[in-house]
């Protein structure tokens, strides 16, 4: 029996991982991606061993993990004075996990993905955005229609296709972010020596090294209302940071040099609120941030997507009819995802509370403690 015809509408981690995914096993694959060409701006992602196992289901983890930089070790450190909260080790995440921790830029990985899934025979389709659908077929911005048996909305926060699901808008977090990508520096080498993250009240910002750690990306974030514009290409205030981060140790105030430096961005952080289905018209479905965008205080964002992707690639090909392929997809998915979205949102508060030198000395709830790291997306049942 033939395979049915999928249909992806966006070309983001998660819909790239799952084109390629289910390329591989034998499905007929069309992505839709809305931007002009294929490609990635944005700044770095991390990636845990739980992520970096998706990419070893469709055979890139280690070229994935060569784009990138595994870390030996990770530190949270005060605002004021710089001295280590907690350390985190790092170099025996291949052991551990049996898969690496690895920090890697977004457009590197994104180029990777874009290759496997081309190896793998999907046919992938730039400037193609999806405005709105009707059972599996999607109109798109210049009024052509697009059909599939199967159709994955992994359009991202904005999601047309979620809009079916639920036709209200992702809502404000009350937390404002900037980032940037910087040349190493002598003054930024002891950064990209022990990357992680530097905590305060109602503020945090994670560094860590990409490309051969020759660039370090930075993103700075704070609790802020009268602001909500999101995007990643808005441009950031002049002097902004400096204000925002005054007082903060000798370290941090490299970080805002550095970032004032060079051309630097601010978006408001949005999230959704998790659905209790993710199916609609029996074959249609959602994955990474369309399914559960969430704030990023965990990191989880592109691991969730990427295990979705693999996860419903092995559903389907599991399933006889896609409607059952789809069910057990969900049954796999919706849990964990839905607890991620939770625990990231309180790890905000947790991570941007008024007393930080408390931070560490209580119970910590990161994604390795909460066991995220442990769940493979290779064999877990569907």
């Amino acid at each position: 029996m033939s395979r049915p015809r999928i249909l992806i509408a966006g070309g983001g981690i998660g819909g790239l991982t799952a084109a390629a995914a289910l390329a591989q096993a034998g499905f007929p694959v069309e992505l839709l991606e809305a931007a002009p060409e294929f490609g990635e701006i944005g700044a770095g992602v991390t990636l845990s061993p739980n992520a970096m196992r998706g990419f070893d289901f469709i055979g890139c983890m280690e070229e994935v993990a060569a784009a990138g930089v595994e870390p030996k070790r990770q530190r949270i450190q005060h605002w004021q004075d710089g001295r280590a909260l907690l350390t985190l080790e790092r170099a025996d995440a291949r052991a551990k996990y049996g898969a690496p921790y690895v920090y890697i830029h977004r457009a590197d990985l994104h180029a990777i993905l874009v290759e496997t899934a081309r190896e793998a025979g999907v046919t992938l389709r730039a400037g193609a955005q999806v405005v709105s659908s009707e059972g599996t077929t999607v109109t798109l911005a210049h009024g052509e229609q697009v059909s599939g048996d199967v159709l994955v909305g992994a359009d991202g926060l904005k999601s047309a296709i979620r809009d079916r699901f639920e036709p209200v808008a992702a809502h404000f977090t009350g937390h404002v972010a900037w980032r940037a990508v910087v040349p190493v520096t002598d003054a930024l080498r002891p950064l990209v020596d022990w990357p992680g993250i530097h905590i305060g009240p109602g503020r945090m910002i994670t560094r860590y090294p990409v490309r051969g750690s020759t660039l370090l990306n930075m993103v700075f974030f704070a609790r802020q209302s009268g602001w909500q514009d999101d995007g990643w290409t808005i441009p950031a205030v002049p002097g902004e940071l400096r204000e925002i981060y005054a007082g903060w140790e000798p370290e941090v105030q490299a970080m805002i040099a550095a970032a004032e430096a060079v051309p630097h961005f601010r978006w408001a952080l949005n999230a959704r609120q998790p659905l209790k289905s993710w199916i609609v018209d029996g074959r249609v479905t959602l994955l990474g941030d369309a399914a559960h965008a969430m704030t990023p205080f965990l990191g989880h964002g592109a691991a969730c997507a990427i295990e979705d992707a693999v996860v419903l690639a092995r559903a389907l090909a599991a399933s006889a009819t896609p409607e059952e392929g789809l069910q057990r997809y969900q049954d796999a998915r919706i849990e964990r995802t839905t607890f991620i979205q939770a625990e990231s949102n309180a790890n905000a508060d947790r991570m941007q509370g008024q007393e930080t030198d408390l931070f560490g000395l209580t119970e910590l709830r990161n994604e390795e403690t909460l066991g995220l790291f442990d769940y493979d997306c290779r064999t877990v049942a569907v």
